[in-house]
């Protein structure tokens, strides 16, 4: 890792300012002194952010960390990969590099190989922060298309500025966590700081391939709402980040329902007092278990499903179960809602 110091940073602009002023304003983003491990693409993203951040050590105390993975879709990816190890060590930043084997077969696979890759190298570090160089343009990008799929607000949140990075994590004193501090950039912002610093970008290919949905909003309707509405990305990042404030402050609230209903009948846990429940409207029977769910670990059933378990939970309805995300399990009777881990209950019970 590099080690901070206590001299001034040696290049400062407003962008550094911006950054900076930011990061004052949200600490928990990244606390002083704390270990981060960065992932760096090689895009203009990472570049950016990695720049920005190595230059603000001396005045946050962090010890940085680098961590690049290559997928091996590319012919030239090992050359990349190279090259982006010889920039690191000349600037002085510990790179540690993985490369896929095999490559993974579609994004999702690709996705899911990184960030195990980044968790078990973080922990290895002793990092409390995994960080990304997502920008307000990614925000509006994924936005736009949880919008079209119909996404519930949770989804027109999404990308927020940190989250678990492993969600069985609730609970856990310290959890490890994936922070966003980019956010306030756009991807001309961060285009702009590569050339204002001199930094080197690798381009990947598969950013312009029109087979991925993400690259035809990035490429087609993005540029098109600009040209109707100048600043449109930035407007759609920002009205997401309200949205995730709302909810932040909704959740304080859920909060205290849920400590409230389960300690009218010593229900803690892994338990959820029914009776109390099923005495809310729908809509709030849907956002209370949909935040308990979450609080344990457990990512909800989405839209449609999760109208429908809050349905089956009406007062009137019996006893019953329901299989969730990670192999958990969930199941009622009259007074109690219960969780069970995988391996918990026998194959054949059902």
């Amino acid at each position: 890792m590099i080690l901070p110091s206590k001299a001034t940073p040696r290049r400062w602009s407003a962008d550094h300012q911006r950054l900076h002023r930011h990061l004052l304003r949200r600490p928990e983003l990244l606390p002083a002194g704390s270990a981060l491990l960065l992932a760096v693409s090689g895009g203009q993203d990472s570049m950016a952010l990695t720049a920005l951040l190595a230059d603000l050590c001396p005045l946050h105390g962090w010890r940085l960390a680098l961590w690049h993975g290559d997928h091996g879709w590319r012919p030239d990816s090992r050359q990349q990969t190279l090259a982006l190890a010889a920039w690191a060590a000349a600037a002085g930043l510990p790179l540690h590099c993985e490369r896929a084997e095999p490559p993974p077969s579609g994004e999702a696979a690709a996705r899911q190989w990184r960030y195990a890759c980044l968790e078990s190298h973080a922990r290895a570090l002793a990092c409390t922060r995994v960080v990304t160089g997502h920008t307000a343009s990614d925000r509006a990008e994924t936005v736009l298309l949880n919008l079209a799929r119909g996404s519930h607000r949770l989804g027109l949140s999404s990308l927020r500025a940190e989250r678990l990075l492993n969600g069985l994590e609730a609970g856990v004193a310290d959890p490890l966590r994936l922070v966003r501090p980019l956010l306030p950039f756009s991807r001309g912002d961060t285009a702009r700081l590569c050339q204002a610093l001199a930094l080197p970008v690798w381009h990947d290919a598969s950013n312009s391939d029109p087979r991925f949905r993400r690259n035809r909003v990035r490429a087609e309707v993005l540029p098109l709402l600009e040209e109707l509405h100048p600043g449109a990305a930035r407007r759609i990042a920002a009205q997401a980040e309200r949205l995730e404030r709302e909810l932040e402050g909704e959740e304080e609230l859920l909060g205290l329902a849920l400590q409230q209903l389960n300690s009218a009948v010593g229900v803690s846990g892994r338990n959820l007092a029914r009776r109390p429940l099923g005495q809310l409207s729908a809509a709030n029977r849907r956002r209370l278990v949909a935040f308990w769910l979450r609080r344990q670990g457990i990512a909800p059933p989405a839209g449609r499903d999760l109208d429908a378990l809050a349905a089956r939970l009406a007062p009137e309805r019996g006893p019953g179960e329901q299989d969730l995300a990670g192999g958990w399990r969930l199941r009622w009777d009259r007074s109690t809602l219960s969780l069970q881990r995988p391996g918990e209950f026998a194959h054949g019970d059902g």
